[in-house]
């Protein structure tokens, strides 16, 4: 175990479960080095007032596709489902059903967006609706060196992986806001009910990574609440705060009516950032305690699978003395999965070891479960979760670049909900700006 960086440390990731040397390097250098293909089942085709459409885009965002999509459609945002949201700096391939018929969607022109697959269907897709996602991953900039030592320090990361079953699934940095990751902030304001301080920590909260002039935008407003000077200053491209420092400027004082600009979606994440960033948080202290992420103990809650192999976070089982031994076997078999909480209104805790980790961070957060009842905004409220503390890769191919041992390859498979760069963070062990 290994501490990790302190940008990494403020969104809950402390440690690393592996203890060799980081490779380096970074992800992302271009979108063709981050490459995800969604696994899913396609639905049947039948005719219906929906239709299912293949969507390959490249550098594009979640929210922002599905807005630009909406808007050449002339349909509303939530006439657009998909299965699963996909990071912006990157290839990816998924599925989305539109309320709008076959041949609009097949005449969508998008820049970097290709459209493919589109067929009729009689119910819309929905979130949390698939089984995993495919991952080619190259690493630029390695600075391990020589090739020997490298693939050395690749194979020993990999062992220890293999050793734990998998990497700790942690929310990744991209949860939090990649650029500027401060999504759990403005969950922890609405879940104390300061939808003022929500408001404005999204529009303010400077970034060490963002351009001087924005950083300078947002200071500036963050001190004088001049949203008019802010509106004139902010850039087109960041559609969301202007939306939200046009509703300010001609509506004074109506925080809620600006935190409503954005869509719903966004405004309900910003409370599972908060969820996600106690989760790591809990996730942390397993791994400090030396708790195993792989094997049941006494006070665990267990998730059982489902038919596909997938954890069930409603289907919950207490270990005891009596079961634990059984429970660590399915736990070995896969057909079971150690589990931590997303913490929310019902979110049930564990007990005993696992239980007093859940309590000792959600006290020093000081955050309980009516907290997460957001009484000024009610569709915000959330009941909670559980989630495995294991992302299992495998199989995993790693290879050096045979022409260039700068440049790393990573191959895998991941189960729905699980990022691919908490597993390449192992490997990596830098700086988020690296992810």
């Amino acid at each position: 175990m290994r501490d990790a960086a302190e940008d990494e440390a403020t969104v809950g990731m402390e440690v690393f479960l592996t203890d060799t040397p980081g490779i380096g390097g970074r992800l992302r250098a271009t979108a063709e080095d981050f490459v995800v293909i969604e696994q899913s089942k396609p639905p049947p085709r039948q005719q219906g007032p929906y239709c299912v459409a293949t969507i390959t885009s490249t550098n594009w965002e979640t929210n922002h596709l599905v807005e630009s999509l909406s808007s050449q459609l002339r349909i509303s945002r939530n006439a657009i489902a998909f299965a699963g949201t996909k990071d912006k700096r990157a290839i990816t391939t998924q599925l989305m059903s539109f309320r709008a018929p076959v041949e609009s969607v097949q005449a969508i022109a998008l820049r970097d967006v290709t459209i493919s697959d589109v067929y009729p269907v009689a119910n819309p897709l929905h979130l949390g609706a698939l089984l995993g996602n495919t991952f080619r991953l190259t690493v630029s900039g390695v600075t391990l060196a020589p090739r020997r030592r490298l693939e050395g320090v690749l194979a020993d990361t990999l062992e220890q992986l293999r050793d734990n079953d998998g990497a700790p699934n942690f929310f990744g940095i991209q949860r939090f806001g990649a650029l500027r990751p401060c999504t759990h902030l403005v969950g922890r304001k609405l879940t104390e009910g300061d939808i003022e301080g929500a408001v404005m920590t999204y529009l303010g909260s400077p970034s060490q990574r963002e351009e001087d002039s924005l950083r300078e935008v947002r200071t500036r407003l963050s001190q004088d609440h001049d949203f008019a000077a802010a509106l004139e200053a902010m850039p087109q491209a960041l559609r969301f705060e202007r939306a939200m420092l046009h509703h300010l400027h001609t509506h004074a004082g109506d925080f809620r009516g600006a935190l409503e600009q954005l869509p719903r979606n966004l405004t309900l994440m910003f409370i599972h950032a908060y969820q996600s960033y106690l989760f790591n948080r809990i996730l942390s202290a397993r791994i400090r305690s030396g708790l195993p992420l792989n094997d049941a103990v006494i006070g665990d809650l267990v998730l059982t699978a489902d038919r596909n192999g997938a954890p069930r976070p409603a289907d919950v089982v207490k270990v005891t003395a009596a079961n634990v031994g059984a429970t660590a076997r399915q736990v070995k078999a896969g057909r079971a999965f150690v589990s931590h909480a997303v913490f929310g209104m019902q979110t049930p805790l564990s007990e005993g070891d696992p239980g007093e980790l859940e309590r000792k961070v959600l006290d020093e957060e000081k955050v309980q479960a009516s907290d997460f009842s957001i009484h000024a905004i009610p569709r915000l409220t959330t009941k909670g979760v559980r989630r495995e503390v294991l992302a299992s890769p495998f199989p995993m191919k790693v290879e050096v670049d045979l022409q260039d041992e700068s440049r790393v390859d990573l191959n895998f498979r991941l189960g729905r909900g699980c990022y691919a760069t908490s597993v390449a963070r192992e490997f990596l062990k830098a700086d988020t700006l690296s992810y």
